[in-house]
């Protein structure tokens, strides 16, 4: 819960006007420990969920930050362009925000379950992904998703 006080008002401090979003205050008053598990994935069950065709993997860094590395398979739309690239997401799939610390990510997240899109943030952030791919589990992974 103490997360999404945090969103609440980094997403206020940016200039989003959250009193006038029913769409988010909506979100926000259906909140329940439920959703608060809800929200979350770590990279093993999306990794799990990618191999399947179930996720979408949206990196919400910088372009900058994007080019000097990351993580495949990921779409990047930067956190500051997400409201006007939204007909780039699958929405057939779960769709996964993320970047290296989880703040920009769970921001995202919110953002997009504000506009009725399933939407998860990923807990270990691109390095724990990174991290997960390693080795023989990149050569699987690839092969998985190909």
């Amino acid at each position: 819960m103490k997360n999404l006080f945090i969103i609440i008002f980094l997403l206020n401090s940016v200039g989003v006007a959250v009193a006038g979003d029913k769409q988010l205050e909506s979100y926000i008053s259906s909140f329940d420990y439920a959703a608060r598990k809800e929200m979350k994935i770590d990279s093993k069950g999306l990794i799990k969920l990618l191999k399947e065709g179930k996720a979408q993997l949206i990196d919400i860094r910088f372009k900058e930050e994007y080019a000097s590395w990351r993580v495949g398979p990921s779409i990047n739309i930067p956190l500051n362009e997400l409201p006007k690239r939204l007909n780039e997401l699958d929405t057939n799939k779960v769709i996964v925000t993320a970047c290296p610390h989880k703040d920009r990510a769970t921001i995202a997240m919110v953002y997009l379950r504000s506009k009725g899109i399933k939407a998860k943030y990923l807990t270990d952030g691109l390095i724990g992904m990174a991290e997960n791919l390693r080795g023989d589990n990149a050569k699987e992974f690839i092969k998985a998703i190909k």
